[in-house]
């Protein structure tokens, strides 16, 4: 196949663009390598796809419409999987307007060329976020999404509704992926896996906000790279309704706080020094991915815990990382 990854140059783009070329799929990534985290990390995910033969990256940005549409009209793309987002909670009461240039125009221009190129699936990064303060968990897709709390997920959330209405009016079989606070090497730097693990080796204290009584569904990359793959090879179909699917991609297990630190603590082979805080403006309570309809698609569930992924995740940092910044 001839498949498109936007994002590639991010921490998901990156590990499923290399799955993809490792399955001999000539896979094209773009990236507009922003500075919203440091562009060491990118740059070194972009030196491990260019070892295979069969990946290629142009560095473009999703608004950039024409650039877009001409590598369309010369790739002829048979799926598109759609990563490239501003992404974070808590950076987009910074900075909103790169939310909406990014997360809205970027994926406005996605699906323009889908519809006009005939792209046979687009799969399309969602959030957990979009489900807001909601209680009812774990959380199923079919639970309300409307009232999201941060620009981020109502963001999102939009996505969601854009790409039902192109399915609906181009028939285009569109999958959106609500992924559940994904984490491992090569993880995001702004993420608490991340925080933790740099506060915790270097003896400074973490912050544990709303005083430690918060939960998280943590899903381990490798997890979510393979119910990616799999989903790839899926078309949405249906006669009676628009071929659009959205899918929980989480661990299915809601991870109290303390737990995720023991697991960071265990694999540092250090105790943590904590410092409680009031909950931050954006931040949801609880995250809880029901899992079943996901299973029932594509006869996969991720299952990593966390105190294996955050093992991979240490020594990823510890061994690599820390040599190369």
């Amino acid at each position: 196949m001839n498949i498109l990854v936007t994002g590639a140059a991010g921490f998901i783009g990156m590990h499923v663009s290399m799955k993809l070329a490792e399955q001999g799929n000539n896979v094209v990534g773009i990236d507009n390598i922003n500075s919203y985290y440091t562009t060491k990390l990118k740059e070194n995910r972009l030196a491990k796809l260019q070892d295979y033969k069969n990946f290629q990256f142009h560095n473009l940005d999703l608004s950039d419409y024409p650039s877009i549409e001409d590598l369309f009209k010369h790739q002829r793309f048979d799926n598109v999987i759609h990563l490239g987002a501003q992404a974070g909670v808590r950076y987009s009461l910074e900075n909103p307007f790169s939310y909406i240039s990014s997360n809205i125009n970027g994926t406005m221009t996605i699906l323009e060329n889908c519809r006009n190129f005939k792209i046979k699936h687009l799969i399309y990064a969602s959030s957990s976020s979009v489900y807001g303060m909601s209680d009812d968990v774990p959380f199923k897709e079919t639970v309300k999404t409307d009232n999201p709390i941060s620009l981020y997920a109502a963001t999102k959330k939009s996505n969601e509704l854009m790409a039902y209405s192109y399915s609906h009016l181009y028939l285009i079989p569109t999958t959106g992926l609500r992924f559940f606070t994904v984490y491992g090497p090569s993880g995001r730097p702004d993420m608490a896996p991340w925080l933790f693990t740099e506060a915790i080796l270097k003896n400074n204290p973490i912050k544990i906000f709303n005083h430690g009584n918060m939960f998280r569904d943590f899903t381990y990359i490798d997890d979510v790279v393979e119910a990616i793959i799999k989903i790839n090879h899926v078309i949405p179909e249906g006669r009676n309704k628009p071929p659009a699917e959205i899918y929980n991609l989480g661990n299915s297990d809601s991870i109290k706080l303390s737990r995720f630190i023991k697991a960071i603590e265990t694999a540092c082979g250090k105790k943590a020094i904590k410092e409680y805080c009031d909950i931050q403006p954006g931040d949801v309570m609880n995250t809880y991915a029901d899992t079943s309809k996901l299973e029932l698609a594509i006869n996969y569930k991720p299952q990593t815990s966390i105190e294996d992924g955050m093992k991979f995740f240490v020594d990823w940092y510890i061994n690599e990382w820390s040599k190369i910044n």
